[in-house]
């Protein structure tokens, strides 16, 4: 009995009641890390800053992801899982052609999927592009293993469908250059900054992710497609 008094009495403090509450919450407490962590970085980003924008106690937290290392993990993970199953199923699309996708092909099915999310502020829309170039840059341990863990099998899939679309690069070089690609696309995405310090006229289709993407892929094709350094 003292048990369950004390996990009602944990719900309660959580934000659980019926109706839906407790899911409102945690979904909120999310929004509010995503947005700090853009801000201010993981490691600069306390519980205390999250509880006190998202309006609820440590109690909450604790309750729906047990530490901020489990908080790091949903963040990531709620938009991260449906963005690389949508990259891995637009390659499945491409793969049961009878004809072997393209360069190009594969890197649209890849990018599309980013594209398509930085339209959707429920998906976490741009805010959460300039997210992942925080992840991947960051030097936070349990952000690198929780980005490992996301992109383990899209990585495997597409890095095994650019070794067929490039049989001439040896496996090392196809590794370093699927790691610009990666650096190339999240940070493009990411946002503008450098361009509008490089840039001596005004930029145009700054935020057409469209436009964005064909040009992406028009670079990233011809990186890829590069001869083999001889040195």
């Amino acid at each position: 009995m003292a048990s369950e008094a004390a996990t009602t009495s944990t719900r309660q403090m959580a934000g659980e009641v019926a109706g839906g509450t407790s899911y409102v919450t945690k979904q909120r407490i999310l929004d509010v890390a995503e947005r700090l962590f853009v801000e201010r970085g993981f490691s600069s980003t306390s519980l205390r800053m999250i509880t006190t924008d998202a309006e609820v106690n440590l109690a909450a937290v604790n309750y729906h992801f047990g530490s901020k290392e489990g908080m790091i993990e949903e963040v990531l993970k709620r938009r991260l899982a449906p963005l690389n199953r949508e990259r891995v199923v637009s390659l499945d699309a491409l793969e049961t052609l009878s004809v072997a996708p393209t360069v190009q092909e594969i890197l649209k099915a890849y990018i599309s999927a980013a594209v398509k999310l930085s339209r959707d502020p429920a998906a976490g829309g741009f805010l959460f592009l300039r997210l992942l170039g925080r992840a991947f840059t960051e030097p936070n341990e349990i952000v690198k293993r929780q980005m490992q863990q996301q992109y383990d099998e899209v990585a495997r899939r597409y890095r095994r469908a650019f070794a067929k679309a490039l049989p001439q690069l040896p496996e090392q070089e196809l590794i370093w250059r699927m790691h610009f690609m990666f650096g190339a696309i999240v940070y493009a995405m990411a946002g503008s900054d450098v361009m509008q310090i490089v840039a001596s006229c005004e930029l145009k289709d700054v935020n057409d992710f469209n436009a964005l993407s064909e040009r992406l892929v028009q670079f990233l094709s011809a990186g890829l497609q590069a001869p083999v350094p001889t040195v």
